[in-house]
Order: structure tokens, then C-alpha cells, then sequence
């Protein structure tokens, strides 16, 4: 399938069906399939076009790709594009189409990473391949990086780079990724939420430890039973909702995009009355700690002496603290927690020129486009590069029909992104990129 007169749309298509079709599952804790093969894909892809990219290993297989580009103003600050090359499983049973085909099916190339991320790292191949052939370049340096194990911790990708190749990264100040700068339908109103921060990580081993014994005899100090109070409480607990700038930056935005107020003493219920607008500040007007593993005992008929569990923490900008001592409070005296990953909550600028640049570009594609800032549920790379001082925005543009759940792909089921959205988030980067 093509799109008519738009080379760069086109090879944004093929380019992400071939990279699905590299499986690159990434199941965490070291259980991941080797992001080589689409690394070196990628690589050619870009020293085809002119570029001189660097494959970087931290482990064997677990690939990333860099390239720097200059740019040409040597004192102008430089830019970075980030991507990661990983997917999460896929049960084929669950697909209407073989989840690593790539195939292109009424309209959308289809397949594990469509959404997450490949569809985005094809429209930024496509783009950067097309500029450097035409000698365009942006005024400073261009960096670029396609990353390994973004969808466990980052140590084998994004917190790998930034520790042992740093100067890749020397003069960037912001950045661009995934998850923001796609539309959203509303009452005739088209809104491209555009990422301006993330909550941050707190993913946590709970461990409680009793006295073990036989199963048929008294055991008032039982640690299974400990765990799983705790993690009841945890999961009853109703977070306070925490309005914080970004996500009145949202809110404020949305009621003007939509002619509407939005009360704010009850935000449940209009993430509910304002259907798949509501879903973009749902899951950030507060802290959450989400329960997802328990481990404990061996046999039936034996009390064990420890006993686990796993929560996903999630905690907006500016609570960690008494995130925290809530989830302390809430576990009690008798069992302990460990962080599995914990990063800060990064956040860019909303009112900033970059915003306000990202924002231009969609409009320039799309003049009903209503960019507002939105603070993202997950977590991404960008925690990383704000180590390093990096502020990253969330911005993958695609204009979206209104029948397809965008947010209910995200490692779900039938995962596809439409290819004229792919041909039109090339043009709308490609804009973009002459402002830098």
C-alpha cells in the first residue's frame, strides 16, 4: 500500500514492517531476545543515507544504535531523537494477524511494536534518510538513538549510554520520544496531546519473613499471610488526587480545546463524561501502587519462612516522599521493601519554544490540531537522559481515525498504526526538524 506523492510516508511503512518483523521481545529480568539484528538493520538503514552510526553492546546482543549528525551552526545547541528497539511479548493465539508479520492490512501495518515503538523509529528513519539525501541539515548537531531494553529497567539501553558514552550526548538540552503528539477525537475538537513529563518509577520487592513450620499446626507468625494483608492494603488504598502543573497545564488546556470546564473537585467522573479526552489525565491526577507478583512457599502442607510480592509504584512530580511514606505506612512494621527500579519524575518545559515549535508543526499538517501538554501515566527513556540533563518531550506525531484505540494498543492486542498516520507524522517531524 502507498501513500500517493509522499516518498518519505512511504518508507516510513515499509521501513516499520521490517523492523517488526525482527522479534525483539523483551520479557525483563535478562529474559529478552537479542536487539542486534534490528540494531544493525537500523545502522545500514542510516549509513545508506550518509550517516556514520555506532552500534554500542552492553551485553552480547543487547544493541543500541548512535549517530550524531552535524549540523550547520557548530555553537547551536544540539538536538536528540530517542527510540527503543525492544517490544513486549505477544501471544500469537490472541492476534487476528501473526503478531511479528508486519503486514500491511486495510490500511495499517500491523504487528508487536506498530504503536511501541517502531512505527516512531521508521517515521524518524524515513526523515532523517530523506533530509540527509537532499543535504538538508538542522542548524545543530542532530543525535540519534535507538535503543536497547526500554521495556524493562533501561540498563542495557538508555542508562547504559548515557553512563559509558556520554559525549554522544555533549550540547543536547531537550529531546523528542514516544507517546505524545498523536490526535485525539472529542466532539469534532482534534487534540495531539504533547508529553511534557512522566510520573516517576518505584517498582518494588516486598519481603515478609515468619517462623515456618508444619501447615497443620497454629502459625500465628505466618509470612504469606503477612504479605498478602499488606498487599491488600495496598491495592484498597485511594490515593489523594495531586494536581500538579502539568496536569493543570492538561486540564486547562483540554477545557479550552473543548469549549467545556472541568471540575476539579471530581475528576473521576469527568475522565468519565469526557470518554478518550478523560483517558489522558485519568491515570496522572494521582499516585498509584499496583500490585502485579507474589511468590511464597513450596509445598501444601508447609508453612515458609519469607514470603514476596511485587507493586508497580508509579508517583507524580514533586511526591516521591510521601509516596513513599505512604507505601510504608500502608506495609507496616513486619514487611520490608526493596526498589527494583526507582527513577526521578522528569518533566520538560510546556511554555517553552520547543513546545511551542512541536505545536507549529502540527498545526502546520493539521490546522484544526489542539496541542496540549500532558503528563504520561508511564515511564519511558526519558528518565534517563534527564539524568544527564536532557529534557525529553513526548512526541510521535500521527493523525488517528476515530474508531482506533490508540492507548489500548499500547502492548495490547492487534497492535497496527494506520500508514497515511505514518506518512502524515513525517511531514509534521520533518517541519519540526527545520526549527532546529
Amino acid at each position: 500500500m502507498k501513500v500517493r506523492d509522499d516518498p518519505a510516508g512511504n518508507d516510513a511503512a515499509a521501513i516499520c514492517s521490517d523492523l517488526i518483523r525482527f522479534d525483539t521481545t523483551n520479557r525483563g529480568e535478562g529474559a529478552a531476545r537479542p536487539e542486534r539484528p534490528a540494531a544493525e538493520h537500523v545502522a545500514a538503514l542510516l549509513a545508506g543515507a550518509g550517516a556514520e552510526p555506532v552500534i554500542v553492546e552492553s551485553a552480547p546482543g543487547r544493541a543500541s544504535v548512535l549517530a550524531r549528525i552535524p549540523g550547520t551552526d557548530p555553537g547551536h545547541p544540539a538536538f536528540l531523537i530517542h527510540g527503543h528497539l525492544d517490544v513486549v511479548p505477544a501471544d500469537a493465539s490472541e492476534w487476528t494477524v501473526p503478531p511479528f508479520s508486519g503486514e500491511i492490512r486495510d490500511g495499517c501495518v500491523w504487528g508487536r511494536g506498530a504503536i511501541d515503538m517502531k512505527g516512531s523509529l521508521a517515521m524518524t528513519l524515513a526523515v532523517v534518510r530523506r533530509r540527509l539525501r537532499e543535504g538538508r541539515r538542522t542548524r545543530g548537531d542532530l543525535v540519534l538513538a535507538f535503543l536497547a531494553d526500554e521495556e524493562c529497567t533501561g540498563e542495557h539501553g538508555s542508562r547504559y549510554v548515557v553512563r559509558e558514552h556520554r559525549a554522544f550526548f555533549d550540547g543536547c538540552a531537550e529531546a523528542i520520544s514516544e507517546s505524545g503528539g498523536f490526535s485525539v477525537e472529542a466532539g469534532g475538537v482534534r487534540v495531539y496531546p504533547v508529553a511534557t513529563g512522566e510520573r516517576g518509577t518505584a517498582w518494588m520487592r516486598l519481603t515478609a519473613r515468619g517462623t515456618p513450620g508444619h501447615g497443620s499446626k497454629p502459625a500465628p507468625d505466618n509470612a504469606v499471610a503477612e504479605i498478602a494483608h499488606a498487599v491488600s492494603r495496598l491495592a484498597s488504598h485511594e490515593w489523594p488526587v495531586r494536581l500538579t502543573p502539568g496536569v493543570r497545564a492538561l486540564l486547562d488546556g483540554l477545557a479550552d480545546a473543548l469549549g467545556t470546564t472541568i471540575d476539579h473537585d471530581r475528576l473521576d467522573a469527568e475522565a468519565v463524561r469526557l470518554g478518550d479526552v478523560g483517558r489522558l489525565f485519568a491515570g496522572t491526577v494521582r499516585n498509584s501502587a499496583n500490585p502485579t507478583r507474589l511468590d511464597a512457599g513450596y509445598k501444601v502442607n508447609v508453612v515458609p519462612g519469607t514470603a514476596s510480592a511485587q507493586v508497580d509504584g508509579r508517583y507524580l512530580p514533586g511526591t516521591g516522599e510521601e509516596f513513599l511514606a505512604t507505601v510504608d505506612r500502608l506495609l507496616g512494621p513486619k514487611v520490608a521493601r526493596e526498589f527494583i527500579n526507582h527513577e526521578e519524575a522528569p518533566s520538560a518545559d510546556p511554555a517553552g519554544p520547543t513546545f511551542a515549535a512541536l505545536a507549529g508543526a502540527l498545526r502546520a499538517e493539521d490546522p484544526a490540531a489542539r496541542p496540549v501538554p500532558y503528563v504520561m501515566a508511564g515511564g519511558t527513556d526519558a528518565k534517563a537522559f534527564h539524568r544527564i540533563g536532557i529534557r525529553s518531550f513526548g512526541f510521535a506525531p500521527l493523525r488517528l481515525g476515530p474508531g482506533l484505540d490508540y492507548l489500548g494498543m499500547f502492548h495490547g492486542v492487534d497492535e497496527r498504526v494506520p500508514v497515511d498516520g505514518l506518512a502524515f507524522g513525517t511531514r509534521v517531524l520533518d517541519r519540526f526538524l527545520d526549527t532546529r
